[in-house]
Formats: structure tokens, sequence, C-alpha cells
């Protein structure tokens, strides 16, 4: 986990409680689950992470607010009940879709986390912004936060706020993400098949092995709500393919094209940049990660590409512990981060 500010030698106005001492929450919703973890607003006394594998509803106000309690609520007073915290003085939810899918959360979590878990401050954020502060910590800088989909978030020290590149979904954007990548190698699969120019023989190989005859693949995407991830995965076979495949390799050096170039549309101003990556995306190692270093020195001057320091779940407790002690650097916005007290 990032390592937390030191905490305010003052205690918080909202309790007599010193507000390095009592407790906080962070949740990380998303597609795949619901994660929650507790520790003390100075970062220490971290608790185990406590998992649900089912996600919250999306309903007709977006996010299901009462979905998304009933999956974290008991989750959080079972990490309560045995770290012995009897209230949470401060929470960060972090959710995939907050932006755009987040009025039910905003208009029902502050009331009902103050009432089920004593929560006196809430921040409500977009997991691109507890990526952000999972992955560099609450100092401005560059994250590209890449797994199916892939958005860049920067902020400097000026006080102008958030910048975003896509994150727009594997229709309008999202371009060198894992839904990227993946439709990309089943393009070049299909144009193996049907003998047009830029095929692949051997990403022909992997997608039969994954999907079956060619022509069914039609049949099993697109009738898919999850047509994203089918996609993405099949961006593992194409870095597997890449070491001996140019159409593959070539895949791969233009979604570094598309992810740096979206880092240097969010970079906070000239001068020395970390730009940290984060996501399950940039786990296929080198053959993606050799492409971005190779194009950052022209793409990226000045940057210096880190390794995540944790993930979206640590930025949401690191958040957290921040607004507890009333100090917490990053930017507000209306859609990406409000708190709550």
């Amino acid at each position: 986990m990032p390592p937390a500010p030191p905490p305010r030698a003052s205690a918080s106005s909202s309790s007599p409680v010193p507000a390095g001492t009592d407790w906080v929450l962070g949740v990380d919703s998303g597609g795949s689950g619901v994660r929650v973890a507790i520790c003390r607003a100075d970062g220490s006394a971290a608790s185990p992470v406590a998992v649900s594998a089912r996600p919250a509803l999306i309903g007709e106000r977006g996010i299901d607010a009462a979905s998304l309690l009933g999956l974290a609520l008991p989750l959080a007073r079972d990490l309560m009940v045995a770290a012995g915290a009897d209230s949470i003085g401060a929470a960060c939810v972090g959710a995939a879709g907050m932006a755009t899918l987040g009025d039910d959360l905003r208009a029902v979590l502050p009331a009902a986390l103050a009432d089920g878990l004593g929560v006196r401050a809430l921040a409500l954020a977009g997991d691109a912004v507890t990526a952000y502060a999972g992955a560099l910590g609450l100092r401005p800088g560059v994250v590209v936060a890449a797994g199916t989909g892939m958005i860049a978030l920067g902020t400097g020290a000026d006080g102008t706020g958030w910048r975003r590149a896509d994150g727009w979904g594997h229709l309008l954007g999202d371009a060198g993400g894992g839904s990227w990548i993946g439709q990309a190698g089943l393009d070049a699969a299909m144009r193996a098949h049907d003998g047009r120019a830029g095929g692949s023989a051997a990403l022909l190989a992997r997608a039969r092995e994954r999907f079956g005859e060619m022509e069914m693949l039609p049949g099993l995407l697109y009738p898919r709500a999850d047509r994203p991830a089918v996609l993405a995965s099949f961006a593992p076979e194409v870095a597997r393919c890449a070491e001996a495949d140019p159409v593959a390799s070539e895949i791969l050096r233009r979604a570094a094209t598309h992810i740096l170039e979206s880092a240097a549309a969010v970079r906070p101003g000239p001068g020395a940049v970390d730009v940290a990556l984060t996501g399950g995306l940039f786990k296929m190692g080198e053959p993606l990660l050799g492409p971005l270093r190779d194009q950052a020195e022209w793409l990226l001057p000045d940057a210096e590409l880190v390794p995540a320091a944790g993930s979206p779940l640590d930025g949401a407790l690191l958040i957290a512990g921040a607004v507890r002690r009333d100090d917490l650097p990053l930017p507000t916005d209306p859609a990406l981060l409000r708190i709550v007290r």
C-alpha cells in the first residue's frame, strides 16, 4: 500500500477521537465484484481484504446503491468486529462507472453508511481516481489504468483539477486496452481465415482453439452483454504470439502508442513527470511493456514509467485516511471525486 501522509497533530472537528487513531473504510466496486478493507486513518493496522465475487447491480439510476450496500456492509461489519472498531471515521467508495452511473450512489450512500457504520465523512470516487491514488499516492502525476478498458488520468500541483483521456468504452475508445487488443487480434485472425491482407495464421490458430470455427464467432460474440470482456480475453493470446508473429507484435506496438498518447494528453504540464501503469493489462509483461518503453522517449519526453505502488482498494483507503484528517490534496470534482461530510 502506498504510504499515507502523517496524521495531523490536531483532532478532526467532527470527532474528539484523534484522526490518526480511528478507523477508515475503503470499498472498491467493479465488474468482477466488491472488495472491502479497513485501516487506521494513519494507514496502520490494515485489515485483510474481504471480497464479494458478485458485482453491484446496474438499475434505472445506474449502479444500484441497495445492491452495493447489501454486498459491502456485511463485509465491513465483519472486518470491524475482527478489528475491534466501533465506528468508521471516514470512507471512500470507488466504483467503476461512478462518473456516469453514480446518481443512486451519490443520493443514497452518505446517509446509509452514516447509519450503518457511523461514517462521518465520505469520498465518492470514480475507479480511475482510486486507481490513481493506489498507483501513485496523493501526489501530482499521471496514471494509466488498463484492463478490459483503458483510461488515463492526470493532475498537477496547480489546482487545475483532473485531466482525463479515453475510458469511453469499447465502441468509442478504450484504445490500447484489453478489448481493443483482443478485437485487433480477432480481426487479424478473421483476415487470415478469409485470405485477406493483414491476417495472422498464428492468431487464427489461437482463435480456433479458444472459440471454435470462425464462422461461429459472430454468433458467439455479438449477442453477449459482456462482449468487451470476451474480446479482452483474447488479448493474452496476442501477447503469446507477439515474439514470433509480426502481426501480433504490431498490434501491441499500436496499443502502446495509444496508451502513451492518452498519457501525454493528461500530463499536468511540461517537465519531469511520473507515469504509473496499473491494471491487469500490464501483467502481460514485456510484449507490451517493451513497446511502451521504446516509444515513451518521443511520445512522453521527460516522463518516467513506474509500476503501480498499490491497488485501487489501497487508493480508496489512502483517500479515506486523508479525508478523515482533512488534508486530501487531490482535486475534488462533481463526477470523479466528491466529498460528503
